[in-house]
C-alpha cells in the first residue's frame, strides 16, 4: 500500500519548523516520520502523520504551502544489511529511489523506512513480490 507524505515549503528562518509543530500539536496530530531538506533560501519539511487529511487542513488554514506525494512505508527487519537488501532489490528491478528517510516507528524486530520512488506502483509490486510489507498507516 502507498502512504501520503505531506511536504511543507518553508523559508529558512528561525522558528519556522517550530511553527509547523505548534500547529500540529494544537490540532492533535502526531508525527510518525519527519525529514527536512534545505537550500540557502528555503526548506522542504516532509512529514508522515497520524492523520494526513487533518494535517493538510490545519496547515493550509495556517497559510503553509503544502503538497502531497505517494510514498512507500516499508517494514524491514532491524538487523545488519536489511536496508542494503532492499536497495539491491530496487536496483535489480530498475526502481529509481528519489530519496528515503526513517520513521519514528520501531519495534523490537523491525523499523519503517519511507521511500520516494519514481514509480510507486512498480516499487510496491516489487516489494510485495519479495515478501516486504508496505503499510498505509502507523
Amino acid at each position: 500500500m502507498k502512504m501520503k507524505q505531506i511536504s511543507i515549503f518553508l523559508e529558512n528562518s528561525t522558528g519556522r519548523i517550530a511553527e509547523v509543530t505548534r500547529v500540529l500539536k494544537e490540532a492533535g496530530v502526531n508525527l510518525r516520520a519527519i525529514s527536512i531538506a534545505d537550500t540557502a533560501d528555503f526548506g522542504i519539511l516532509r512529514l508522515i502523520t497520524s492523520d494526513s487529511e487533518r494535517t493538510l487542513e490545519v496547515l493550509k488554514k495556517a497559510n503553509f504551502t503544502t503538497r502531497t506525494t505517494d510514498v512507500l512505508a516499508v517494514k524491514i527487519p532491524d538487523q545488519v544489511g536489511s536496508l542494503h537488501d532492499v536497495m539491491v532489490l530496487f536496483q535489480k528491478n530498475s526502481i529509481n529511489i528519489e530519496y528515503l528517510y526513517a520513521s519514528f516507528e520501531m519495534t523490537e524486530d523491525s523499523t519503517v523506512i519511507i521511500f520516494k520512488v519514481e514509480n510507486p506502483d512498480a516499487g510496491l509490486k516489487v516489494l510485495e513480490a519479495n515478501g516486504y510489507k508496505a503499510i498505509s498507516s502507523f
